[in-house]
């Protein structure tokens, strides 16, 4: 299925300087932000109070939430623990929950959310309840940015194996530019930033290395069968070849996600929005970055030729 003209010749390269430019601008722009406005981190990385609540009868989270929102509890995490008569709340600590030092009470959470949740629905039952400090958080934080930092110099390596260091240099940095785009929205929208929104994260950097290991792929066919084409061109045309089946993935994969956030529940929205904002920037990056930093690498059709009895002059090269 095409949608665009496989043999249509748009010269992507000759917007590099603008696209280029457009990346570097986000790329600081996106640092900025992490750094002056910061992210809105959610419990799992600040640490909270975590409650589960039995009903006799099927609950709607909706009407649960609604209840602590009652009695000034903002922005609580509530989720169906593999039904509809068990529920998963999680919340900051208010002042009517800590002792005369400023600790947790677990006994005063319990008198300050079974009356709220029983005036909701009086078969409403707190069966367990515990507070995870921030230093857990802390921890899941450390480990998050180690596992980020973890897949993509796995990915580079990976390319630097199967095609050439150039190619692993210009994918570690639109790797680098997609991540910290989209980390950067969150910082500017301030979106709470949970291990689900962690784990979309990961999820777009894998799907934005595929887009690119396409790409990839058609520069060194089309270097190896073409006998006089500059870099240029080489490029130019892999990325109007590959074009359709970029767009086309990008589009269904949007549609997915559309739907998992329109239909999958609050629980799922970090996850949805966060791959919808992966998948337009890693997209964008595949076509307008990683090629033009290829081009300025100085790819050239010598460095993907294979070193065979036949070519002896790239044999002895070192």
């Amino acid at each position: 299925m095409e949608i665009f003209n496989p043999h249509s010749n748009i010269n992507f390269l000759g917007m590099r300087k603008f696209s280029i430019g457009l990346a570097i601008l986000l790329i600081v722009a996106s640092v900025a932000l992490i750094g002056v406005r910061g992210l809105n981190y959610g419990l799992d990385f600040t640490g909270g109070i975590s409650v589960v609540a039995d009903y006799q009868q099927p609950i709607a989270i909706g009407d649960v939430r609604q209840a602590l929102n009652k009695i000034g509890i903002e922005n609580p995490t509530v989720t169906s623990l593999g039904g509809t008569r068990e529920v998963s709340i999680r919340i900051q600590p208010t002042a009517a929950m800590l002792d005369e030092k400023g600790h947790v009470n677990l006994d005063k959470v319990v008198a300050v959310l079974q009356p709220a949740l029983k005036a909701q629905r009086q078969d409403a039952a707190i069966t367990s309840r515990d507070y995870v400090g921030s230093q857990v958080g802390d921890e899941l934080r450390s480990d998050g940015i180690i596992a980020v930092i973890m897949v993509i110099a796995g990915i580079m390596i990976y390319l630097w194996i199967r095609f050439e260091w150039r190619f692993a240099v210009a994918a570690l940095i639109t790797e680098v530019h997609d991540a910290l785009v989209t980390v950067g929205i969150f910082a500017l929208t301030q979106r709470e930033f949970d291990l689900t929104v962690l784990a979309s994260v990961l999820a777009v950097v894998g799907y934005s290395i595929n887009d690119k290991v396409v790409v990839f792929d058609r520069i060194r066919e089309l270097f190896r069968l073409a006998r006089k084409a500059e870099p240029e061109e080489v490029l130019n045309r892999s990325i109007n070849s590959t074009l359709s089946r970029t767009i086309i993935t990008s589009l269904f994969t949007g549609i997915t996600m559309a739907a998992l956030y329109f239909f999958g529940g609050p629980v799922v929205h970090g996850f949805a929005i966060t791959m919808l904002i992966g998948i337009v920037v890693g997209t964008l990056s595949s076509i307008f970055v990683a090629s033009p930093i290829l081009l300025w690498l100085g790819v050239s059709k010598k460095d993907l030729m294979p070193k065979t009895r036949e070519n002896p002059e790239l044999a002895r090269r070192p």
